[in-house]
């Protein structure tokens, strides 16, 4: 049985993060270095007692009420988050009584950062094709602004919080093609946060700024840039390759590409080094920043709005873990 992509919706917190703050907070940063480097103008950021499962919640009630969908409906609820409320039970066994979803509806989380999409596209296809489910709700959300020091302006210039839900349905406006994913965890400790669970269950206090002054400590979230990059610029290109010959397409058949919105130079640099004219790669996170795995839903509901959505649409996700993937989603 064939998987659709039916309907798209997101939420932005009400709590703004600019340009002009940081560079109030972070004087030797410019709004003007910001925005060119990284892309992004502003970021929305949780409030301080609003949870992943808070905002995916208020995403999914935003998808019901535009698009008309009976909760009812709901077979599976899919939610991936790096930012869970609680060890356990599971976000989603808890969004599914928030929700009002039937208790004949499966449940679970997974914990998947920037590829989390399309793992998420993955699982409910294989939940369709399965006959286990109909109707799979996907939430996405993720508060990584929590995770993130004070201090550490690299960071905070890239990461927004966000939230979205996709209904993955028997019908819809795209068919889900087939899938490239794949890991290294070898980069895991690249962009971690290692204490709080249960391999280091306490804080470490070990703050330290290196020679550029950006912090480091076990205690938030740290991203080795220039490594990301390096892994970034060579698994990309071979995800793309892959992905097109599992669809039996060749590269110029691609109608319009949406990444992973990492930054305004990462993807520049990924669309340049695989040759893709900009007319035909969707950008946006200027007004979001990166969402991690809400970033590829909100660009596919804006390319919607903007009606840039046609023929072949080639999706690629990569980032934490190392963990990658990609499909095609070939519209009707």
């Amino acid at each position: 049985m064939n998987a659709y992509v039916k309907a798209i919706s997101y939420y932005l917190p009400e709590n703004e993060l600019t340009n002009e703050q940081l560079a109030q907070e972070f004087p030797e940063w410019t709004v003007e270095k910001i925005a060119a480097k990284i892309g992004v103008s502003k970021r929305h950021i949780a409030a301080e007692n609003e949870t992943a499962a808070d905002m995916g919640v208020k995403a999914a009630e935003k998808l019901f009420a535009k698009h008309e969908i009976d909760r009812n409906s709901i077979d599976f609820l899919l939610f991936c988050t790096q930012s869970p409320d609680y060890f356990l039970p599971a976000s989603a066994c808890i969004m599914q009584n928030r929700l009002g979803l039937p208790v004949s509806c499966g449940a679970l989380d997974f914990n998947q950062g920037c590829s989390g999409y399309i793992y998420g596209l993955s699982l409910a296809k294989g939940l369709i094709a399965g006959n286990m489910a109909k109707n799979v709700l996907l939430i996405t959300s993720e508060t990584y602004s929590k995770h993130l020091h004070p201090k550490d302006k690299g960071n905070r210039t890239i990461f927004g919080d966000a939230a979205a839900a996709t209904l993955i349905s028997v019908d819809g406006f795209a068919e889900i093609g087939n899938f490239s994913l794949g890991t290294d965890g070898r980069g895991a400790e690249n962009l971690i946060v290692k204490t709080g669970a249960f391999r280091c269950k306490e804080k470490k206090n070990d703050l330290i700024f290196d020679e550029n002054n950006f912090p480091k400590s076990s205690d938030y979230l740290y991203m080795d840039g220039g490594e990301i990059f390096n892994f970034t610029a060579k698994a990309v290109p071979e995800l793309v390759e892959n992905v097109l010959s599992k669809n039996s397409l060749q590269q110029k058949e691609i109608d319009l590409f949406v990444f992973h919105q990492a930054n305004r130079f990462m993807i520049n640099f990924l669309r340049k080094q695989l040759k893709i004219d900009s007319e035909r790669f969707f950008v946006f996170m200027e007004n979001v920043g990166n969402t991690v795995s809400s970033t590829i839903p909100i660009a596919l509901y804006e390319a919607q709005k903007q009606d840039v959505l046609k023929g072949n649409i080639l999706l690629a996700g990569f980032g934490v873990g190392y963990s990658w993937g990609a499909t095609v989603l070939k519209l009707n």
